[in-house]
């Protein structure tokens, strides 16, 4: 592996893997610690609910602006200024004594991840030219990717329980360290600033779109669907987006270069990331809250119960590349679209009383299936632009994963829970109890709690009240499994229809006849500029500059 520089390639391949984890990591770790985080600041569910959302919008909306920033002023420049920024928000997170300042030091963290994770992908495919031995690079930071999201859940339960929430943070200052040693000795400068700028009307419109569709969706269980509020949210959002996408076609140097989708890999390739992230985002919320709430296990407990599916992820992402490096990326995307969502569909059988022995393997199979689709399609989507435009695809790509992530956990959230308040009022209900206490029930089991103190002589076994609250949650997950799955296995019929042939033979390929097409077919001479850029190849760009 790696035949030519392999020193200076392995070490740079691992200083991109560095700083990769850490932000992969911070997407699920948090959510373990959030109730410890709770009870010592004094939060409420929305201060909670901001910890989490102020590090994925800033990550998912300033994603691309970060791919631009490397492509202006060197990718070793970005990824290093987002890692010191990243590391820092970390250690600010650490010490922070409120939420408030959590909350500010997690918004850190987004802007560090947003300025770095762009130039990792785009690094690696400037330092590994080879298609075969590109494949394998990118197997293995997407597999880094995979397992650093399967990790999160395993180490912040071990480290809240032993260590404190702190911890979890603390965790980040070392490995950030590590990154930007290696990337000072290791990593060369590339940069392509050629026809590129900063696109602020883009960027601006691209942060209120996407705040207004995710504050929508997470916020409307709160106010209901047909609220004054949501409904104006959602207008909002439409007409930023719309704007976003007016700009991005008639500006001179987009953010998001539209043209890109016209390639049916690139924009099928796109879609698969964001359905793979919806159900892989999904489930691993959805089962922490089901191990801890309903099957009564410590933080710990349920993301050690978590280690097949981390393991199987970690497995499956590192073959990828190897049968993408021979066959390409239609079919790992098929199959493993059809094994994760039907993984999911599978744990719709699980019950309130199940034990952990009868469900293990259906963690596998998810495994492998998200192991083998997160890698493929980030390859597939790189095979289809030139090196020069590494960054803008490479934060597309991460965009469409954020953002399919984001309204997973909150689309799956809103159906999840409706089911969950439905079938506890009925089964409450069916207690006769007062209807002071049953409001009572109603409302802690919303906070996750299932010990309900009763009052004497109510001659309710409390037994039977967690029975109702863990059978009532089960049935809302299941509905939510339903929706995840099917989802899910839609995605699987896009790679298999969209995504073609993306073996290097067939690059090679469709690289020699895009040259000829080139150098046979001229632009008609009075052809506008979108027109040429169109019909011209993607192959010949102008060279990356490097130092």
């Amino acid at each position: 592996m790696f035949e030519q520089d392999r020193r200076v390639k392995l070490l740079t391949l691992g200083a991109m893997c560095f700083g990769l984890f850490m932000v992969m990591l911070d997407n699920t770790v948090v959510n373990l610690a959030l109730p410890t985080i709770q009870r010592q600041l004094g939060s409420g569910l929305s201060g909670l609910q901001w910890i989490v959302d102020a590090f994925t919008l800033l990550l998912a909306s300033l994603m691309l602006t970060g791919g631009t920033l490397g492509d202006l002023y060197g990718r070793k420049r970005a990824f290093m200024s987002g890692v010191a920024l990243f590391t820092a928000g970390s250690l600010f997170c650490a010490l922070s004594p409120s939420i408030g300042l959590l909350i500010a030091g997690r918004a850190i963290q987004g802007v560090g991840a947003a300025v770095m994770m762009p130039s990792t992908l785009a690094i690696i495919t400037n330092t590994f030219h080879d298609p075969k031995e590109q494949a394998q690079a990118i197997g293995i930071w997407a597999g880094v990717s995979g397992t650093a999201l399967a990790l999160g859940p395993v180490i912040g339960g071990v480290m809240v329980d032993s260590l404190g929430w702190q911890s979890i943070f603390y965790l980040n200052v070392p490995i950030g360290i590590i990154a930007l040693v290696l990337t000072t000795r290791v990593v060369r400068e590339s940069k392509n600033p050629e026809g590129r700028g900063l696109d602020l009307p883009g960027q601006l419109l691209a942060i209120v779109g996407l705040a207004a569709l995710t504050y929508g969706f997470i916020e409307a269980n709160t106010y209901g669907w047909g609220s004054t509020r949501i409904v104006g949210v959602f207008i909002v959002a439409v007409v930023t987006l719309s704007a976003f996408a007016v700009v991005e076609m008639r500006t001179r140097s987009p953010m998001l270069d539209l043209k890109f989708f016209r390639n049916r890999t690139f924009f099928g390739a796109n879609l698969v990331g964001l359905l793979v992230s919806f159900g892989f985002f999904g489930i691993l919320f959805f089962l922490a809250l089901f191990m801890q709430n309903v099957l009564g296990y410590s933080a710990a407990q349920a993301g050690l119960r978590q280690l097949p599916n981390t393991l199987a992820v970690m497995v499956a992402s590192i073959l990828s590349g190897r049968i993408v490096g021979r066959g390409g990326a239609r079919a790992p995307i098929t199959v493993g679209m059809i094994l994760l969502g039907g993984g999911i569909l599978l744990f719709t059988t699980v019950q309130a009383t199940s034990a952990f022995s009868s469900f293990w393997w259906m963690l596998v199979i998810m495994g492998v299936g998200c192991g083998l689709v997160m890698p493929t399609m980030t390859t597939a989507i790189m095979s289809t632009v030139p090196a020069a435009r590494a960054g803008m695809a490479s934060a597309t790509s991460n965009t469409t994963r954020q953002v399919g992530g984001v309204f997973g956990i909150a689309l799956l959230g809103s159906i999840v829970t409706s089911r969950f308040g439905s079938e506890l009022t009925k089964g409450v209900h069916a207690l006769n109890l007062s209807p002071a206490v049953s409001e009572r029930i109603i409302a802690i089991a919303h906070q996750g709690r299932q010990s309900v103190s009763l009052p004497a002589g109510s001659g309710v076994d409390p037994h039977v009240i967690s029975r109702i609250i863990g059978e009532s949650f089960t049935s809302g997950l299941h509905v939510g499994l339903w929706t995840c799955g099917l989802v899910v296995l839609s995605g699987a019929i896009v790679g298999f229809v969209m995504v073609r042939d993306t073996s290097p033979e067939a690059q090679m390929a469709r690289h020699a006849a895009g040259s000829a097409r080139a150098e046979n077919a001229p632009v008609p001479e009075h052809a506008p500029p979108g027109i040429a850029e169109a019909t011209a190849p993607l192959v010949p760009e102008p060279a990356d500059q490097t130092d």
